[in-house]
């Protein structure tokens, strides 16, 4: 028992969503000793659905093995490749397999939907007493996951909010990018190379105050939910989403050079110049994005984009504008940063 409370506190000590997930699998493994015991999540949308895997490890392993936070969507087995983990989401039950003998499968939930599953196998099907200690470790894993939403999601939206907005960019800079083998542009997504660079965005909501004034604030609440939707559907599932506050988002993302870059954001405001709003008709959106580029702080990045969204609002509105290309043709003064200081 004593093992098992080290491994809850162990589970409910950190913050860190990727680091909670591997927690989990370790306290798993030890405390029942499986053949291997694995988390994996369901990403992307629609058919493009994808399995992507949290954390896994099998018994003569030291540390666990993920699938790398900006994973190209493409090269993730399919959803319909493992049926039984898609009946698994579905039921929401505890299942034991029958294609696999020893495999027993646990639907990881959140508040809200069924995100994955957790595999485990054994030499045998895990008794009625191991699922239900396995159960109960999952339910406090999803209300960890819970408190975790409360405090790091914007409540309207459920997009990332602007305090987890710090730690995250320094985060996902620090980490090295991933390389290797990439198939074909298809239907003009994304891709990401060996040359990808990390991207900020600003995103504003043009005249949004006139939404407010004209059909109240229920409605301009239901214009933000309705963009940060369209947002999710716009960019690929591993970049970071952000409502700033009032009618500001920002998006943390890695793309191949300032084409590809542009390209994302470009769809989102196409996207949302085409969207009818209920009530409301028509909006638009104002972008500015620039590259961070090494040793940015998190507010140098912002303040660049930023500059860039306030020339696309004095210059017409609804359109996407890069802060590297202003500079080129003279709009702005290149700024050169030297440890705390600014020189223009």
């Amino acid at each position: 028992m004593s093992e098992l409370v080290d491994h809850l506190a162990d589970l409910t000590g950190f913050r860190d969503r990727d680091v909670m997930d591997v927690t989990l699998v370790v306290a798993l493994r030890e405390i029942l000793e499986p053949t291997s015991v694995a988390i994996y999540r369901q990403v992307g949308e629609g058919t493009e659905r994808r399995w992507l895997t949290r954390a896994k490890m099998q018994a003569g392993d030291d540390t666990a093995t993920t699938d790398p936070t900006w994973a190209n969507l493409d090269l993730l087995p399919r959803l319909d490749e493992y049926p039984e983990r898609v009946q698994c989401m579905d039921g929401q039950a505890v299942m034991l397999s029958k294609a696999q003998v020893g495999l027993t499968l646990f639907p990881v939930a959140t508040d809200v939907e069924v995100v994955g599953v957790l595999e485990i196998v054994s030499d045998t099907p895990l008794g009625i007493s191991a699922q239900r200690q396995v159960s109960s470790i999952l339910r406090i894993y999803r209300n960890f996951q819970g408190l975790l939403d409360y405090s790091e999601r914007d409540t309207l939206t459920g997009l990332l909010n602007r305090k987890t907005f710090d730690e995250s960019f320094l985060k996902l800079t620090s980490r090295p990018r991933v390389t290797g083998v990439e198939p074909q542009a298809d239907e003009g997504r994304r891709q990401v190379g060996a040359q990808a660079r990390y991207w900020l965005g600003v995103i504003d909501i043009d005249h949004f105050k006139s939404v407010n004034d004209n059909f109240g604030h229920l409605i301009g609440d239901e214009v933000l939910l309705l963009l940060s939707r369209l947002m999710r559907s716009s960019f690929r599932y591993n970049d970071r989403l952000y409502r700033f506050g009032g009618e500001e988002f920002v998006v943390l993302m890695l793309a191949d050079g300032e084409t590809g870059a542009w390209q994302a954001f470009e769809r989102l405001r196409a996207n949302t110049e085409r969207y009818p709003f209920p009530q409301v008709g028509r909006i638009s959106v104002s972008i500015g994005f620039t590259d961070i580029k090494p040793g940015d702080s998190p507010s140098s990045a912002f303040e660049r984009a930023d500059k860039a969204v306030y020339f696309a609002k004095t210059h017409g509105r609804n359109q996407v504008h890069c802060h590297a290309t202003l500079v080129e043709a003279g709009h702005f003064v290149e700024e050169t940063i030297v440890g705390d200081m600014e020189l223009f």
